[in-house]
């Protein structure tokens, strides 16, 4: 993707500059009306890449109060998260179905450690923490996203209960401060920045292509010591076989005197 102007003026940069962002590979502190706000831009839908102004995100951390859990598949369970700010949020939570999950060698039964959903005749939970969370229970999030039915969704990652009002407060405030501080304006690079990353990323692709030769080649080099040892093996299993046979002639004609 080369670097182009959006219709609203800022910037597009290509993805090799993506990871100079302060949002690329970051946790992006996001409220439900944000995330649902994020943009697609053609090739990255595959990569689930979003894009708020011109920041690319895969990450958010969310914080709001659950005001819906559902069973939806054994496979499934979803957390409704409202946080104020005029719009919820369905989080997804996997879970580990009974061909794969191992009660010994797994900490929960999701793809998160502290997360469990128990699932019984008459009861239905979803616990952090060995913490049963309610409808009005406030809890931190990290996810990643994706959408369904036109809607964003998010893949729970971590999650955290929110113990106190103040807590919660002070998540705001980051959210707040982030938002003003980064998301607020335009993400830009310098031609000079842009130059360099282009350059390192160039120097990666040659050292990734010289590690994929070497590779190559060493496979070669092995698939012919395999033959050779085995054109060796099949040679003096010949070999013997020859001189076993001589010999048993040998007998033969011995016990024949």
């Amino acid at each position: 993707m080369s670097t182009h102007l959006s219709a609203s003026g800022y910037r597009l940069y290509p993805a090799y500059c993506f990871r100079a962002s302060s949002t690329y590979n970051a946790w992006v502190k996001l409220t439900a009306a944000d995330v649902q706000a994020l943009r697609t831009e053609p090739g990255f839908q595959s990569q689930r890449i979003y894009f708020h102004l011109n920041h690319p995100i895969r990450y958010v951390r969310l914080v709001g109060v659950v005001v819906a859990i559902d069973d939806i598949t054994p496979k499934y369970t979803v957390l409704t998260l409202d946080d104020g700010s005029g719009s919820t949020i369905e989080v997804k939570i996997i879970r580990l179905v009974a061909e794969v999950y191992n009660a010994v060698e797994s900490p929960s039964n999701t793809v998160i450690d502290n997360v469990n959903v128990i699932s019984e005749f008459g009861v239905f939970e979803v616990t952090v923490d060995h913490q049963q969370l309610d409808i009005g229970t406030v809890i931190k999030t990290k996810c990643t996203i994706s959408e369904f039915r036109g809607s964003k969704q998010l893949e729970l990652k971590r999650a955290w209960v929110v113990p106190t009002t103040n807590d919660e407060a002070q998540d705001w405030a980051e959210t707040a401060a982030f938002k003003q501080s980064v998301l607020s304006v335009p993400w830009r690079m310098s031609s000079a920045e842009r130059k360099r990353i282009r350059a390192e990323d160039k120097a990666e692709e040659k050292t990734h292509a010289e590690h994929e030769r070497l590779k190559a080649e060493h496979a070669v080099k092995r698939k012919e010591q395999r033959k050779a040892r085995d054109e060796y093996l099949a040679q003096r299993e010949a070999k013997l076989e020859f001189i076993n046979r001589k010999e048993r002639v040998m007998m033969d004609a011995g016990a024949l005197i």
